[in-house]
Formats: C-alpha cells, structure tokens, sequence
C-alpha cells in the first residue's frame, strides 16, 4: 500500500539550470570564428572521407594486400571521427551568430521579439520620466498638505 502522506505524482527530475544569454563559450573563451577548423577544412575531410569510403570496399574486391584494406578502414574511422568534431564546431559557431534577434526577410510586421523589445524601450522611459518628475510633484504634494486642514482620520482633507 501507498503512504497517503507521500504526494503520489511528485516529479523526480530535478529542475534545469537556466540557459545563459550571454556569448557561447568554447574553452572557456567566447566562441570565435577565427579559432578553430572552418569551412575549407570541412569540405577537404568531407571529399577525403567520400574517397576512403569507396577505397575501402574496393581495395578488398582488388585484392590489394590486407594491411592496405586494414589500413584505409581505420582511416575512414578517423576521419568519421574528426569529421563528426569539426561538423559539431561548425554548427555552434552558426548558432552563436544567430544568438541576436533578426527579422526574417519577408516579414511585413513586426516578430513578437521587436514587439517586446519597443514595449520593454517605453516602460524604461516612461519611467525615466516619471523619476525626473516625481521631485516636483512631491513638493506640490507636500505643500498642499501644509495648506488643507486635517480630517477626522489624521489625514488631509483634499476639496
């Protein structure tokens, strides 16, 4: 039997840590494009690899020596695992550039991001504002309490 006391639908998993906003780090840096393996690279293993793949099978349909075949299998193991490396480099550098906010090319309105973004810049100034008009309002506040008589319940009668 169950414990009535114990909630019977607690969720286990543990709540997850907040994403950051700031910049992605890579290796304890900001990411930078110039660090690191790019494009050029990527197309040089990615034409490497295709050949070693069909070297591979056909140097065993060839009856090149074993150590040959052995060796170009290894090669293609290698090469699927920097591949792998340098394709995982490549997509954080795109997702860090695309980190900002940007309206999509053939939007005619505004995305829900500028929307926020204009409502977020107005309540800023609005209360910019009100901070550099509430000196004046208070002293016309307090000199009107100075002028009116108190009511019954301590506070100031306003006509």
């Amino acid at each position: 039997m169950t414990d009535p006391s114990t909630p019977a639908a607690a969720d286990p998993t543990p709540p997850r840590r907040p994403r950051p906003t700031g910049p992605i780090q890579y290796k304890g840096d900001e990411l930078s494009a110039e660090r690191g393996p790019g494009l050029g690279c990527f197309r040089i293993q990615l034409v490497v690899l295709v050949v070693f793949i069909i070297l591979t099978p056909l140097s065993v349909a060839w009856a090149w020596p074993e150590w040959v075949s052995a060796g170009l299998l290894f090669a293609v193991i290698l090469l699927l695992l920097l591949t792998g490396q340098t394709i995982i480099f490549l997509l954080r550098l795109v997702s860090a550039d695309r980190r900002g906010r940007r309206r999509p090319l053939a939007s005619e309105t505004r995305t829900v991001g500028e929307l926020e973004d204009e409502a977020r810049a107005s309540r800023t100034a609005e209360g910019a504002a009100g901070a550099t008009e509430a000196p004046a309002d208070s002293a016309k506040d307090a000199a009107d309490d100075d002028a009116a008589p108190d009511s019954d319940d301590g506070g100031p009668v306003r006509q």
